[in-house]
Parts: structure tokens; sequence; C-alpha cells
């Protein structure tokens, strides 16, 4: 590399953008020097055919950026927090192709590193490798005369590093279209540490959970594929119940209870879709009374969405909340037909929080009232249940039907 001088270098500093009196490394802006420049553990070389390569030693990997410029041609590195303070890229020798190198700040948080190249080149490689025994990274780049054979379709002359691998994942799931079965996640509520309501020495956790095990082998039976989100009396967050339907790329969420009142009488069956204002002041204390799980699992689940996020689920159900509205009527037909009786609004809406999933159609159906005597006997009888049972069943195929054939209409 040709020695300069440092008037030389001054003006060159100031030719490609790296501040008044920058020479060699100066910063001209503060940087919070996450990353150094180890030039002992660096290298500039010529390559046969004409190229370069640079090989720089960091003390850690950092996001980076490549570009090439002309007029004189150049090679620019963009560097994020690397404090070339008390660096001289100078010591960077070896190549006969390269004029002159400068690096320094160029704005907050941002330096860059400048070779002056002999002639135009285009960027062939560039990688940033880290040493998984000691933490530090080597920017690696290759550089080959413009127009030479394996130049004319170079890479993007643009690079960032500084996450993780990208995870690799599933293809979205589609909506159902009549090709499949009908994948039905079942959620006892409660469960564990959490019995739910009790009345007369029967917990809606228990009962639930015997009722969710009938609902899956009757969807079974129906060619409706059933997963639950317990099979046992364990405690399962509520973002856990949701976290299963997705893993299962639920088709629809069902959540099964039995409330119990303090005060006052109510009897029946009722269904209901997610609302942050809820039907009334009783659904809006039911859904805290049922919301109460997260709490006991030490997880406040409000105000934990952020902005951007808040607003991507809203546009997204958009599309799934009247879905979700036509399921929850369809149930409630379903259930009127098979087993008759059914609170006097079967049809309601709360801020539950196991129906928060943005892209799954979701309803929790009250299938009666513990507190209420009728109801239990009701409840606790398996004759009941199975009628209820198919009420359900019927309303999911029903449902299922219409929902493939309105989502083929938006294909086309």
């Amino acid at each position: 590399m040709k020695a300069v001088s440092v008037v030389l270098r001054a003006a060159v500093a100031l030719w490609f953008g790296l501040g008044p009196g920058s020479v060699g490394a100066l910063g001209a802006e503060p940087l919070t020097a996450l990353a150094r420049p180890d030039l002992a553990a660096s290298s500039l070389d010529d390559l046969k055919g004409g190229g370069v390569a640079l090989s720089l030693g960091l003390s850690q990997p950092v996001p980076y950026r490549v570009f090439t410029l002309n007029a004189p041609p150049r090679l620019v590195v963009d560097f994020r927090e690397v404090d070339w303070r008390g660096s001289d890229p100078a010591a960077l020798t070896g190549s006969a192709r390269v004029h002159t190198a400068l690096a320094g700040a160029i704005r907050p948080g941002w330096s860059r590193l400048v070779l002056e190249l002999s002639a135009p080149m285009a960027l062939v490689s560039a990688e940033m490798p880290r040493d998984p025994a000691t933490g530090r990274a080597r920017l690696a780049l290759q550089l080959f005369p413009a127009g030479t054979e394996g130049t004319e379709r170079p890479p993007a002359q643009t690079a960032l590093w500084g996450l993780p691998e990208p995870e690799k994942l599933a293809p979205p799931p589609r909506r159902h279209d009549g090709s499949r079965a009908l994948r039905v996640v079942i959620d006892p509520g409660h469960g564990g540490i959490d019995p739910g309501a009790e009345s007369a020495g029967i917990r809606e956790a228990d009962l639930m959970l015997t009722f969710a095990r009938e609902l899956a082998e009757a969807l079974a039976r129906a060619g409706i594929e059933p997963i639950l989100t317990r099979d046992a009396d364990v405690f399962v967050p509520l973002e856990t119940r949701i976290d299963i339907a997705r893993a299962a790329r639920a088709d629809v969420f069902l959540s099964l209870h039995a409330d119990a009142l303090a005060d006052g009488y109510a009897s029946g069956a009722t269904v209901y879709t997610l609302s942050e204002t809820a039907s009334d002041s009783a659904s809006a204390r039911l859904a805290e009374r049922h919301d109460r799980d997260a709490l006991l699992a030490g997880v406040d689940l409000s105000d934990q969405d952020d902005v951007i996020a808040g607003v991507l689920m809203d546009l997204a159900r958009t599309d799934t909340q009247p879905r979700s509205e036509r399921l929850a009527e369809a149930i409630v037909a379903g259930l009127r037909g098979h087993v008759g009786h059914l609170y006097k609004t079967p049809h309601m809406s709360a801020a539950f929080s196991v129906l928060k999933s943005p892209d799954i159609p979701s309803v929790l159906i009250e299938t009666g009232f513990l507190s209420s005597a009728d109801d239990r006997e009701r409840l606790i009888s398996p004759e009941w249940r199975a009628r209820a049972a198919a009420g359900i069943v019927e309303a999911l195929r029903g449902w299922a039907e219409a929902d493939a054939a309105a989502a083929a209409l938006l294909r086309r």
C-alpha cells in the first residue's frame, strides 16, 4: 500500500465523507465501542486475477453493510458500533491495488472503512464468521475487477450481520377449504391449582374435562380431528392454551366452561365471542373470573401487546372475528336443536383471554350454571352431554362447509 502524506489523507477523508480532520482512524462522532478492530489479526492482500482480499479482525461481530463506488473506485464498509479511535487502517498492508485506507465515524453509532482502489472492482463475497470459542469475529471480503469471470452477476453488494440465523418456519396455515379434516382444539377450562367454579361437590375443571373427552370422541366419529389443551387435572396457563392451538394449526378453538353465580339465578348454555366491551356487567365479571388462572401463573395478560403487534392482530381479526361470530351462532342453533334449554341471551361477548387468538376462530361455551340445581342435573347427565356434543358437532360441520365456500369465493 502506498504511503500518503497527512495532508493528502485529510483531503481524501473529506472526499470520502469521513468528516473534517479525519486522518487514519478518527472519531468525529462518539461510539459506544461495542467492538474494536484488531489490526494485528487483519490483512489486505492481492489475489490472482487482479483481485483483493480483506480480512479484518474484530473484537465481536457487528451489523455491517458493504458497497462500492466509482470516480474514484472505492470499497466502502459501514459498521454498527465499531470504534476505530487509536487504530490506523494504514497498517493494513500487502495490496498494491489499494491506494488508501481510511476509517472513522460517519454518524452516531456508525463508522466507515474506505479503501481507494486502483481500478473498479466488484464484490464477490462477504461474510463475518464468529469464533465460538472466543466470541471474536472476522470480516472477510473478496473483490475482483468488474467484468471478469464470476463478477458478471455479483451477489448483492449490501450485507447485514448481527442477528441469529432465521428460524425455519412452517408456511402459514391455510384457511380450511374442505379438502382435509377440520382440526378443532377443545379447551377444558381451568384445571390443577385452579378448579374453577364449585357447587354441590362438583368442580368445573373436572366436569369440563369429562365433557371435553366426550366431545372429542364425537368429533372423531364425525371425521373431525380433535386436540385437547389438557387431558388431565393439570394447570395450563391461558397463553399456553392459545399456543397449543397455534402449534396444532387449528381451524377452530372451543373453550368449555360451566359458571356459578354467588348471587341471583341464571340457567342455560351461553356461547361467547371476543369483545373488549362485554355484553353486560355480568359477562365482564365472568371474564375476570375465568382469567384468574393467569394470576395463579404469576402472569398478567393485560397490556402485553405493543402498539405494532396490536395493530397487526386487529387487522387479522377483521377476517377472523366475523367467522367466530358465525361459528357462535351455529353452535347456538346446534345446542338449541339438541338440548333445547339455553340462557335467555345465548350469544354474548366479553374479553376472555383464551379468545384472543387473532387468526383462529374461537368461541367459549358456558355449558350451564353449576349454581343452578337444574343445570347441575343436566351437566352431570351423560345423556344430556351426548346431546350437547351432537349439537356442537352438527354446528361445526355446517359452519365448516359454509366457511370453506366463503373462502373459495375470496380466493377467486
